[in-house]
């Protein structure tokens, strides 16, 4: 066959799942003699890569390539998302999608003149016509993470491996070692979110199921603001609340829950609070109560029992695919960045959406100044008050709390000092870049924890807004008939009885986003049952939303 006939073949099966590829690789040189390919033993062909010199570097076995490339997945256990640097002959690339744990290929490579002149030379149909399989050609290491974040579902993925084509990266190792970067960037960040799925997943969805009927009668829309100022609970917040209490009449206060007692004890009154913790230890922050006009602004995902607490609780989507599932099918919620992980970093979004022009932070610390934990008021107090022994004084539980971190870094600042771990300095980093994102030129004042790096704000014409004017939506029915439709969508979803890739294929378009509102849960069951299979696993998960909305259903006036 010649080589128009093999290239066109190809490109007619890669147009299927990425068309723009396959018009930059029409365009694309197959003359360049990036490659030669030499004949191995078993009678396959076997690409090699042509250096400056002139000298080929094959890429592949020269005995048998297609034994070569199926005792490497030989070395698999669970892991479903495979990441191969380098395309090559595709020999190893076919061997894993032989494979039914296989729920996703992703092949990174470099020069598309290069991959035009294999696609030019050697049939890859098969490869390229599989739908789990993703080629991508000259990506930005931006990109190459985005596309990673977007594909890789852990709960039912399982582990992620990659594999170098040795050859093919170490002959090109700049750009594959950007790559790598941006791989391991995205293993990162898929980890930590994971982790959190692990831990919340279960609080998450009870917890916004519950809130539902509570979020049926919101109130209207809030007023744009202008001057904004925020009260995280750090322990600065002590010495900047008489310049707080000096410009309270100027600002529109936003107290992140945890310093709300603190704000009170000094007499004064915030003009919105601002929760995102899905645990019940957030109810402690509003045991010194919360003055009955003043606005609660909760994540859907939120304890009911902290909802509960205000007359006014303004409820808004923090990102959970549940919450957005319901702003899309029932009442449109507004959405908040919750991105950060931390309450401040919340409660700067919220500003934004209002509309904020300008936004003082106070008591955003981002660390533990001078060995202090929090503001004098919060919480904490007067929670080891009550747990502390003659042999246990509060100073000792205190003390313990603050070194319970094994990435506590002493700094020293000048003349004064403070702790910092590696979950504060995320923090610290990801506020940050918020501040870079938005409209609202953001002013922290000064304090003892880590100095903050602003960034210059977007500006009117790029801030990433969501919202400009925070309000729900119209709801399309009663919370208890949408309920009642989202559990009989759970109760006739599909069961699992292939792979999950070609189960989430078969799905479609609702059955999928059911599944999508599912797999934070997914994650919380299947780190509870470790090992579980993955059809049993969707069943487990069924079983437990039914018997959540059930009670929900049953018992509508106790929520």
């Amino acid at each position: 066959m010649d080589k128009q006939f093999f290239f066109e073949q190809n490109l007619l099966a890669l147009s299927k799942t990425d068309p723009a590829l396959c018009v930059g690789l029409s365009a694309a040189k197959t003359t360049l003699n990036r490659y030669t390919f030499l004949e191995s033993r078993s009678g396959d062909p076997i690409p090699a890569w042509i250096d400056p010199q002139g000298a080929a570097h094959p890429l592949h076995s020269q005995v048998d390539p297609r034994r070569e490339g199926r005792r490497l997945m030989t070395t698999l256990k669970d892991e479903g998302f495979l990441i191969f640097l380098g395309l090559g002959g595709g020999y190893p690339i076919a061997a894993a999608l032989e494979r039914e744990e296989t729920c996703q290929v992703v092949v990174i490579d470099y020069d598309i003149n290069g991959i035009a002149e294999l696609l030019s030379f050697q049939e890859y149909i098969h490869i390229f016509s599989d739908p789990r399989f993703h080629l991508l050609v000259d990506s930005p290491e931006a990109g190459i993470e985005h596309c990673i974040l977007n594909w890789y579902q852990p709960v039912l993925s399982g582990g992620i491996r990659v594999f170098p084509l040795r050859t093919r990266t170490e002959l090109d190792p700049v750009p594959f070692g950007e790559a790598t970067k941006a791989i391991q960037s995205a293993i990162d960040t898929v980890s930590g979110d994971y982790s959190v799925q692990v831990y919340f997943g279960r609080r998450w969805f009870s917890n916004i199921i519950r809130n539902l009927l509570r979020a049926e009668t919101q109130d209207g829309p809030i007023p744009p603001i202008g001057h904004a100022a925020i009260s995280a609970a750090g322990p600065s917040l002590d010495m900047q609340l008489p310049l707080l209490a000096e410009k309270r009449d100027q600002v529109f206060l936003i107290a992140v829950d945890t310093s709300l007692p603190s704000l009170l004890q000094a007499g004064l009154e915030p003009d919105a609070v601002v929760s995102i913790d899905c645990q019940h230890i957030s109810y402690y922050h509003f045991m010194a109560g919360l003055p009955v006009h003043i606005p609660l602004y909760l994540d859907l995902a939120s304890p009911s029992v902290v909802a509960s607490r205000s007359a006014h609780p303004r409820f808004f989507s923090g990102g959970h695919p549940l919450t957005r599932y319901i702003s899309r099918y029932w009442r449109p919620v507004p959405e908040i960045d919750t991105a950060g992980g931390n309450v401040t970093y919340a409660a700067l979004s919220l500003a934004d959406s209002l509309g904020a022009e300008q936004v003082e932070l106070y008591g955003a610390d981002f660390a533990y100044p001078q060995g202090r934990t929090y503001a004098r008021g919060t919480y904490i107090y007067p929670f080891f008050a009550i747990q502390q022994t003659r042999l246990a004084p509060m100073e000792a539980l205190l003390s313990a709390f603050l070194f319970r971190s094994p990435s506590l870094t002493r700094i020293d600042r000048g003349d004064t000092w403070y702790y910092e771990t590696r979950t504060l300095n995320r923090y610290r980093k990801r506020l940050e870049a918020k501040t870079g994102a938005i409209s609202a030129a953001v002013i922290p004042v000064a304090g003892m924890g880590a100095p903050l790096a602003i960034r210059e704000p977007a500006g009117p014409g790029e801030a990433l807004h969501i919202i400009r004017l925070f309000t729900p939506g119209s709801p399309t029915m009663k919370a208890q008939d949408f309920l009642w439709e989202y559990r009989e969508k759970i109760r006739t979803l599909p069961p699992m009885n292939t792979g999950a890739s070609r189960y989430l294929q078969s799905l479609h378009g609702e059955e999928q986003l059911i599944l999508t509102t599912l797999l934070p849960l997914a994650a919380a069951i299947k780190h509870h049952y470790p090992g579980i299979h993955n059809a049993d696993l969707i069943e487990a998960v069924r079983a437990y939303c039914l018997q959540k909305i059930d009670m929900v259903l049953a018992a509508p006036i106790a929520m």
